[in-house]
């Protein structure tokens, strides 16, 4: 039973230094929201509306940071899923092409956006089927290929 007990403090112990090595890492911490250059023209002020609330934290410049997001190694996972969405579609920079967002009604519609993983961590981006319908129609009418400029 010692023997038992001492595992488990070593083992304890392990994992706690490891988790304090993983806080000295810089990467997941710089929290930049750079100021909106430009928006799409929404087709209607819902369509704004739903997007602030499922899609803007990732794909904006208005990114709320949560506590986790200070915190190795979830702070990892948060600085990486924003900025690769960044670079897929921001709606805060509109001044540039991005080929993708034609289907961000198709991603929705695909139940790929939000992701599920964002949805635990936000209830508020958990859309009523409604909300969703709403969402992808107007991301449709957005963002369809006759919208997409340069």
């Amino acid at each position: 039973m010692r023997r038992a007990l001492k595992s488990l403090v070593i083992g304890l112990a392990v994992v706690l230094g490891l988790f304090l090595l993983m806080q000295a890492i810089p990467y997941g911490r710089t929290h930049s929201n750079p100021p909106t250059i430009s928006e799409p023209k929404w087709d209607s002020p819902r369509t704004r509306e739903l997007a602030v609330r499922a899609c803007f934290d990732c794909h904006s410049n208005h990114t709320k940071w949560p506590w986790y997001a200070d915190v190795a190694p979830f702070s990892w996972v948060v600085q990486y899923d924003v900025e690769n969405a960044r670079s897929v579609v921001n709606y805060s920079e509109w001044n540039r092409h991005y080929p993708l967002a034609v289907y961000s009604g198709q991603t929705v519609r695909d139940e790929m956006m939000p992701p599920d993983k964002y949805k635990i961590a936000h209830p508020e981006a958990n859309l009523t089927p409604q909300e969703a319908i709403d969402l992808q129609r107007g991301l449709d009418a957005t963002m369809g290929p006759e919208t997409q400029r340069p």
